[in-house]
């Protein structure tokens, strides 16, 4: 077990590593460098040497990484050798887009339960599971054996949402509503903000043609 506590940057760059690993091996790729896989990171050689330090030797010097076996201890270190149950709250458009994107099941999570509290959309078949009533959001949680819940509703109805996901023992949450959501410390959320996503590129643009 790690003594100390790894930053959240360098957690995101792994899970960044491993995707790229994962491609390089289908395309055929034995081996690499971590210039290579720096570049395609977008980030420097030795921040990939220093990220992958933490966690163990990895590599050869002259010989590079083995793709497919630093693509395994990634997978270890992450925690992906394994499968998360997720429930999805909100039946949108978003959402929607949500429960099609392949790389969610790839990387071990699977959408076993969606709640909304439209009666025009409680009821209809989203792939393999049905649109549920959030009124049964405890129970569905305790019967579909929830780990992850992914966010995707109003503001207005975030935090009451999540003191429910809390209140049935989850402790992890995938944020999408615009709102900055109060949880005890044991609880991690990941906040996902389009329009600051977007706010930011706007701000790149604006001075990039200042120059």
């Amino acid at each position: 077990m790690l003594s100390r506590k790894i930053a959240e940057s360098t957690v995101r760059r792994l899970a960044i590593y491993l995707r790229l690993l994962e491609e390089f091996d289908g395309k055929g790729a034995a081996t690499l460098s971590s210039e290579v896989l720096a570049r395609r990171a977008g980030t420097t050689s030795a921040q990939v040497r220093k990220d992958l330090s933490f966690f163990g030797s990895f590599g050869k010097r002259g010989l590079g990484y083995d793709a497919r076996a630093l693509a395994v201890q990634l997978r270890k270190i992450l925690g992906l050798t394994r499968r998360y149950r997720v429930l999805l709250l909100g039946a949108g458009r978003l959402a929607g887009a949500l429960v099609q994107y392949a790389r969610f099941a790839e990387s071990g999570f699977d959408i076993v339960a969606v709640v909304d509290k439209d009666p025009q959309k409680i009821g209809n078949r989203w792939g393999e599971v049905v649109v549920e009533d959030v009124k049964q959001l405890e129970t569905l949680v305790r019967e579909k054996h929830v780990e992850i819940a992914i966010l995707v509703t109003p503001a207005e109805s975030a935090q009451e949402l999540v003191d429910r996901l809390i209140t049935c023992g989850i402790h992890a949450v995938l944020n999408f509503a615009p709102v900055q959501l109060h949880v005890p410390d044991d609880v991690e959320v990941k906040n996902v903000n389009l329009a600051v996503e977007l706010e930011t590129l706007s701000y790149a643009l604006h001075h990039h043609s200042a120059r």
